[in-house]
């Protein structure tokens, strides 16, 4: 049996979480399939009901890592506002693993800490364990979802 992995993260506002996560993984806005030009349209052709597409599909509220390694991301629009901490978070690695020195981890995960705050992330904690080889920084995305950079 093959199986497909697509990450799923409830939002109040895709766009905003489409632009966020795509520059955080390097991915892209997933295209609407087959020739259509929006995913409204695609939904629609679909006979996805149109009370069901009010307000959705106008641009892309999916993303996907543009080699083909990575899943698909899709930005799920619910009413409900994000109440409590996230029970599944992302990983991004971008230290590069302990075969590289613990300095050169902190600078590639400081650096990637700026850029992202700069996107709209914040800090929640540094964990700064020199005595572990080990430095992470835990943020919130801008919709309070917790993930790690490490």
């Amino acid at each position: 049996m093959d199986v497909t992995l697509q990450v799923t993260i409830d939002c109040a506002d895709p766009q905003r979480l489409v632009s966020f996560w795509a520059d955080a993984l390097g991915y892209v806005p997933e295209p609407p399939p087959g020739g259509h030009e929006t995913w409204r349209d695609y939904w629609a052709d679909m006979g996805v009901p149109e009370e069901e597409l009010i307000g959705a599909g106008e641009t892309p509220e999916s993303i996907v890592d543009p080699a083909g390694r990575g899943p698909r991301v899709w930005f799920q629009r619910v009413p409900e506002p994000k109440a409590v901490k996230n029970r599944v978070h992302l990983d991004l690695k971008v230290g590069g693993g302990r075969s590289v020195p613990l300095t050169v981890r902190t600078q590639r995960v400081d650096t990637t800490v700026e850029r992202l705050t700069g996107a709209g992330a914040t800090v929640l904690r540094v964990m700064d364990r020199p005595d572990m080889d080990y430095y992470a920084v835990v943020l919130r995305d801008p919709e309070g979802n917790e993930f790690c950079v490490a």
